[in-house]
């Protein structure tokens, strides 16, 4: 028997490292305890399960430290009535199902602080077989092949990049992993580090040897302590039993890890930007051509590939490109990774071939929406992306298909949204992030979405004027014309999307001084109704600006020259006797 209890940042932060402790503590035999990274199924962290020779029996979930006496009773005993009340549904266990896992293949399977649970799992077989196999070009051949493409956003094809990489001339070349996941909302790179961080080494070490590489850096942000930790104690077990270092498994190959730890700039996203970073400079994009596989880091030939494009490669060394490309659709093969987050009943990681539909996502996997509310949008690609109406939820998950909507597929952002969102307030939200994190380089994007942030506040404000609607369009495309990098380029995308599909909420804002949502305050009109007031004065007493009065047993009113619109006198009542207008 062995009991796995699932310590990613998601697990811990919602108590596993308490449930672990607690379980320790009773168990006599504590080598049947262990570690797992993130399964993906975050609404039900903490997650314990319990395996008989390494096949699962049970999943435990929503975990407390309280359930740890029960569960170790469970185990000694094999009688798991003990733990019935915290056993996962079978409604809940069909999140997994309904996926196809390659990048995540391993993710909270494995013990991600042992090297010997990976090779278990056919670790580092695709190195073994490249080294002793194939040539570099047949490498490139076979991911050439697989049709993978790169996960980052751009989705440009990996094979062209490392084929360029490697007709480049120079003995010094590098290889560079971008983890640095800067969009709201995304984690997908965070769980697979955390989680598997030796599928990202034996992926990036067969990039390395294709390119021509003697060195892989892996750039990741700061803000990632547990994956940064996890990495550090993988290159080190992969050291120790020679698959990184001089003369890898007796060849003439010979590659080195470091890592770099990012502060934490969106725009580094941005290849060019990550490789001035990587240098000691200030983040800002490059001007290309040239491009980095000509002259990046230090100007030496360099290959830039994000976390996902590299768990994918030795499962396509391992089981063919052509199986790959089985998967997806004629311009987008294999699967993607996302993080679906928001106002939504399972919300996690999302492995998926392909050619399935943003409704396959969203309903059939994550459950519908929340407090079974109405869909309203979904934000896909992150602070570049864009927002899909319920009316488009068919759309096929493929690049073509998805940017033929005015959104992208970006790294794997999935923010789900319901009829109380002011998707005005949303456009202002992701232009506040972007104006932000603007490098400052180019004109347009510096100055152009910070025009565009203020104009949003003023019409969220109730401030809106005739004709912001096309003066919000115009600096859009000419942002979308003239920024520098692909970062800037994009950033219009939340507005242009918001105001495609909800003109109608825009024109509300500016034209009637309402939120159709009910959410900007300053657009808003608390007031309490005579008929359903008892006066219970509940309201008076939870409002902070002392903006209600009345009389106990008589109708309470509320002088909207004080009301700061906080909405804590609705939230009291409870008789619904308190109205937003």
């Amino acid at each position: 028997m062995k009991i796995a209890v699932g310590q990613g940042s998601c697990g811990i932060a919602a108590g596993a490292g308490k449930v672990y402790s607690a379980i320790e503590s009773l168990l006599e035999d504590k080598q049947i305890l262990t570690i797992t990274g993130c399964v993906g199924m975050c609404f039900l962290e903490p997650i314990v399960d319990i395996y008989d020779n390494d096949n699962k029996l049970h999943r435990l979930v929503k975990v407390k430290e309280e359930d740890a006496e029960n569960i170790v009773k469970a185990v000694e005993e094999k009688d798991f009535s003990y733990v019935e009340n915290i056993l996962i549904s079978a409604e809940d266990e069909s999140f997994l199902e309904k996926q196809t896992r390659i990048a995540l293949r391993n993710c909270g399977k494995i013990n991600p602080e042992k090297i010997e649970d990976y090779i278990k799992n056919s670790g580092y077989e695709a190195i073994k077989k490249v080294l002793t196999s194939m040539s570099p070009e047949e490498v490139i051949d076979e991911i050439k092949v697989s049709g993978l493409a790169g996960r980052g956003g751009a989705g440009f094809p990996t094979w062209f990049k490392w084929n360029a990489a490697r007709q480049s001339e120079g003995k010094e070349k590098y290889l560079i992993c971008n983890a640095d996941e800067g969009d709201p909302g995304a984690f997908m790179d965070r769980a697979v580090i955390e989680s598997d961080p030796h599928t990202l080494i034996e992926g990036m070490l067969i990039g390395a040897y294709a390119i021509g590489a003697k060195e892989c850096i892996v750039y990741v942000r700061a803000e990632y302590p547990l994956a940064i930790v996890r990495l550090e104690n993988a290159i080190k077990q992969a050291e120790e039993k020679g698959f990184i270092g001089k003369n890898i498994l007796g060849t003439a190959f010979s590659c080195t890890f470091r890592i770099k730890a990012g502060a934490g700039a969106f725009v580094c996203g941005e290849e060019t930007a990550l490789i001035e970073s990587l240098e000691g400079e200030r983040g800002m994009p490059r001007l290309k051509p040239p491009f980095p596989a000509q002259a990046g880091y230090w100007l030496k030939p360099s290959n830039i590939n994000n976390v996902e494009t590299f768990a994918n490669v030795a499962w396509i060394i391992n089981n063919s490109g052509e199986e790959f490309s089985r998967l997806g659709t004629e311009n987008s093969k294999g699967t993607k990774v996302f993080a679906l987050t928001g106002k939504v009943k399972r919300g996690g990681l999302v492995e998926i071939p392909m050619g399935k539909t943003l409704r396959d996502v969203i309903f059939d996997i994550g459950g519908g929406i929340k407090d079974n509310k109405n869909f309203k949008a979904v934000q896909l690609g992150g602070p570049s992306g864009g927002c899909i109406p319920e009316k488009l939820l068919d759309t096929v998950i493929d690049y073509k298909e998805l940017s033929a909507t005015g959104a992208i597929m970006g790294s794997g952002g999935m923010v789900v949204m319901d009829d109380s969102t002011c998707m005005v307030n949303m456009a202002k939200f992701f232009l506040d992030f972007t104006t932000k994190e603007s490098c400052g380089k180019c004109v347009h994007c510096r100055i152009g979405t910070k025009r565009m942030y203020e104009i949003l506040e003023r019409i969220v404000s109730g401030k809106g004027e005739s004709g912001d609607i096309e003066l919000l369009e115009e600096l859009c495309y000419g942002i979308k014309d003239g920024a520098l990098c692909g970062l800037g380029q994009t950033a219009p995308n939340p507005v242009l999307t918001t105001i495609k599909y909800f003109r109608d909420e825009y024109v509300s804002h500016i034209e009637e001084k309402r939120c159709p949502a009910k959410e900007c305050a300053d657009l808003l009109t608390y007031s309490i109704n005579k008929d359903k007031c008892v006066g219970c004065s509940l309201c008076s007493k939870k409002c902070p600006a002392n903006a209600i009065s009345g009389e106990i047993k008589k109708t309470f009113e509320i002088d909207n020259n004080l009301c700061i619109k906080c909405g804590q006198c609705k939230s009291a009542c409870r008789f619904g006797a308190v109205e937003v207008i």
